[in-house]
């Protein structure tokens, strides 16, 4: 098992446990794997149902559910999760254990894919925001707590999402030419609104 920080967790090093994760097998050659990330407060069932009527049949999906727990911007009320978020501001406050927790656990659910499969992540609102934390750990080549990250990924995508930690990405990203370079070549699609756009993490900070 991956672990980001020694433990699986959020604020305070607690333990979390995450929900149950739906798979929708490709109807043709598997040539890739993403793992889709829904938002806060829902489960990985009602984003298996959307993708498995999509028509891209080379594609397996798997869609976790996140760990129920409290939520500050709901005063603490427990729902399920990503991460622990106050708000999606610049100047939030960053959960990132909470965020690596997830990030882990979602490099988890990719490890024991084949060798010759392309491996993605995407995700919507909150979900979105982890799998750009995982892009960006990705990138460094470890987790936020140092921990080597081990998967490569072949492309993100983030709807309606936003950016954790990015008051410090683009400092990480400046002082790591390895980080600048894996940064530039991953594919990022990007949309939010009316708005849609193809980029990469390095352009995105």
């Amino acid at each position: 098992e991956i672990v980001a920080n020694g433990h699986s967790g959020g604020r305070g090093g607690r333990r979390v446990e995450y929900g149950r994760s739906y798979v929708v097998r490709p109807k043709g050659r598997h040539l890739a794997t993403i793992v889709w990330l829904h938002g806060l407060g829902d489960n990985g069932s009602s984003w298996s149902q959307l993708l498995d009527a999509l028509p891209l049949p080379n594609i397996k999906w798997i869609c976790p559910t996140a760990a129920t727990r409290p939520v500050a911007a709901f005063g603490g009320f427990p729902c399920t999760a990503w991460f622990d978020v106050d708000d999606t501001s610049v100047d939030g406050r960053d959960d990132i254990e909470g965020l690596d927790a997830s990030a882990a656990h979602i490099a988890n659910l990719l490890s024991s894919e084949p060798s010759d499969v392309k491996l993605g992540i995407g995700g919507f609102s909150m979900g979105a925001a982890a799998a750009l934390h995982s892009a960006a750990c990705y990138a460094h080549g470890k987790f936020s707590s140092g921990t080597p990250y081990p998967i490569t990924l072949s492309a993100v995508v983030s709807l309606s999402g936003w950016l954790p930690c990015s008051r410090t990405l683009r400092g990480k990203m400046e002082g790591s030419h390895m980080a600048a370079r894996r940064a530039a070549s991953l594919p990022i699609l990007l949309s939010h609104g009316r708005g849609n756009k193809q980029t990469n993490l390095q352009a995105s900070c």
